[in-house]
């Protein structure tokens, strides 16, 4: 049975959080920019085998409330925020799932708050600063001051443009043609993601665009000492798949899994090689083995 919790952050926001299934390991969900958990549709039933979930909106996505502090949403933030959720259920020991701006989540997670930390799973994501390399240029991160400018000045009334032009049809088909596989996507799953996003405050996903580009694991890559398993997608446009490459590379104790026409959203384009390589390595944390080989 799914359990609703509420709870309050240092700053005043109210977050969000659930927990489903019991079991030895917990898997906590970091959701990407702009996202509720949409990602994990397929995945979660295999998880719920295993152990216990716990998902936490990230403040001023999906159940939780606004931001009550100003400026950048900055990714040491989103990891602070799961400190109170992971003492309210009493994790000892639990594996973190990252996708997109969540792999930075799940990444800082470790780095702050490693004691329950048992192993990583990075989905399509970047170590750093992913408006960088969005579609292998800067065009993103040079928008960033001109979306910020935008989302300043608009108001209620940039919120209502905001909602309209995002749910509009044609944004299905618009990502069909270079965000989304064509043939791999349901359409009811990149709906649910589309109703989320235009729900959401435009200035709070600006700052956490904002955030998540000034951010960088960099530093401490090398000096993660837990098993982690990343999966890329070989026609992702957002977080190119050499980030994962790289971060594999980099890792101590790392798989890396390349899904071949892989997009962003590889978790729903190829449900059954995913949730097998998860399974896998759950097996892999839980008996304490040695590193597995790169598969691709």
């Amino acid at each position: 049975m799914k359990e609703t919790h509420r709870l309050t952050a240092t700053d005043g926001t109210a977050l969000h959080y659930t927990v489903e299934g019991e079991g030895p390991i917990d898997f906590l969900l970091c959701d990407g920019l702009g996202c509720d958990g949409f990602i994990w549709r397929y995945l979660k039933p295999v998880l719920l085998q295993r152990g216990r979930i716990v998902h936490l909106h990230m403040r001023g996505h999906g159940q939780s409330g606004p931001p009550r502090s100003r400026g950048p949403l900055h990714i040491q933030q989103f990891a602070d925020d799961w400190r109170p959720v992971l003492d309210a259920v009493g994790s000892r020991r639990a594996v973190a799932l990252g996708h997109s701006m969540g792999v930075q989540v799940a990444l800082e997670l470790w780095h702050r708050h490693p004691d329950p930390i048992a192993g990583l799973v990075l989905v399509c994501g970047s170590y750093q600063n992913p408006a960088a390399t969005f579609h292998e240029g800067g065009g993103l991160q040079t928008l960033l001051p001109v979306l910020e400018r935008a989302t300043r000045i608009g108001g209620r009334t940039l919120k209502r443009v905001w909602r309209r032009l995002v749910a509009l049809p044609v944004a299905y088909h618009v990502a069909r043609v270079g965000e989304i596989h064509p043939d791999l996507m349901r359409r009811d799953d990149f709906d649910r993601y589309i109703d989320h996003l235009s729900r959401m405050d435009p200035h709070v996903f600006v700052r956490s665009l904002k955030g998540a580009a000034r951010h960088s694991a960099d530093s401490y890559l090398d000096r993660i000492d837990v098993p982690v398993l990343i999966v890329g997608g070989t026609e992702d446009s957002f977080t190119p798949g050499r980030l994962s490459e790289e971060m594999a590379e980099r890792m101590p104790d790392a798989r890396l899994v390349m899904v071949d026409e892989g997009t962003h959203t590889v978790p729903l384009e190829h449900p059954t090689l995913v949730n097998l390589e998860v399974d896998r390595f759950v097996d892999r944390v839980l008996a304490g083995e040695a590193p597995l080989a790169d598969a691709s």
